[in-house]
């Protein structure tokens, strides 16, 4: 069955994250009444935003009620993710002992090997193509969205509720986004267009963010950008520090992480890259991972 979601709750609200999310959304009416080749990139950067924003939700940011929170960010901008799978999906991800497993994990990008021997030549053909970093912006949404999809059929088919009914909320939802759209001058494909860009930017983070290795630390990147997609993702890409602290707000990593950085890099055995240029310039044309999980063990 689905895993049933602990409403926690702290005291206080974080005003940096509500005024961001208040600009979000702002910017996002206004680009809505653009010309499309204008509102397009305005409206991918923004819907990526609103995703890492989503992401602080999930960790009981801005409010520490998780209702509230999805009430105030859950609305699917990207029309593709349901903010209740999102949700339980990636709690289900900070299991770190779990990391990169193509089972339990359900962020992970490998395959299990067994799994990936019996598909079609062309399917192993696409995955390939979608471990290099061009392949990931291009494809990898569709891809992506393809197995979420298919996954998510199997467990409704076998009666997993949780699932069922993030999907059933999901639908009311986008009609809402939808009909909302419809007021607005900015046409339809215009939309969709920024928001396949904005699952595309989100896909520049998570392409390196894990790795596998033996060592459970030695996972997760620490990539020390302090440029537009540092902005976009909320710190998100010193990512070592926020699996070791879910708890802290996007605004709180990088303090913390320029007080501790030689311990963050011996934490995660060094896999680290300066900037989110570098990890183009290496791995734009070329695969960083083997689409099969190299160390799997059944």
């Amino acid at each position: 069955m689905g895993q049933t979601v602990k409403i926690r709750t702290k005291v206080g609200i974080e005003w940096p994250t509500l005024a961001l999310i208040v600009v979000c959304y702002g910017g996002i009416a206004l680009a809505l009444w653009a010309p499309p080749l204008l509102a397009i990139p305005i409206l991918a950067s923004l819907i990526a935003l609103h995703a890492s924003l989503q992401h602080e939700a999930i960790h009981l940011h801005p409010t520490g009620n998780a209702v509230l929170n999805g009430a105030i960010l859950g609305w699917p901008l990207t029309l593709a993710v349901p903010y209740l799978r999102f949700y339980d999906t990636h709690l289900a991800h900070h299991r770190d002992a779990r990391l990169t497993d193509p089972f339990d994990d359900p962020e992970s990008n490998y395959f299990d090997p067994g799994t990936y021997d019996a598909l079609p030549a062309y399917v192993r053909w696409l995955l390939g193509i979608n471990n290099t970093l061009l392949g990931r912006v291009t494809i990898g949404p569709l891809i992506g969205q393809v197995l979420f999809m298919k996954t998510d059929a199997v467990r409704i088919a076998r009666c997993d509720m949780r699932v069922f009914l993030g999907w059933a909320l999901h639908i009311p939802m986008v009609s809402v986004v939808l009909w909302v759209l419809s007021l607005c001058p900015l046409p339809l494909w215009a939309f969709g267009v920024a928001a396949y860009g904005a699952l595309a930017i989100l896909k520049i983070r998570t392409y390196a963010e894990h790795r596998a290795h033996e060592d459970t630390g030695a996972r997760t990147v620490i990539i020390e950008d302090r440029g537009l997609l540092a902005l976009l993702f909320l710190n998100n890409n010193l990512h070592v520090v926020h699996h070791m602290h879910p708890g802290l707000p996007w605004y709180d990593l990088p303090g913390k992480f320029r007080a501790n950085r030689a311990h963050y890099l011996r934490r995660n055995g060094g896999y680290v890259f300066p900037s989110y240029a570098t990890v183009f310039r290496q791995y734009f044309v070329r695969r960083k991972d083997p689409v099969p999980h190299p160390l799997w063990r059944r």
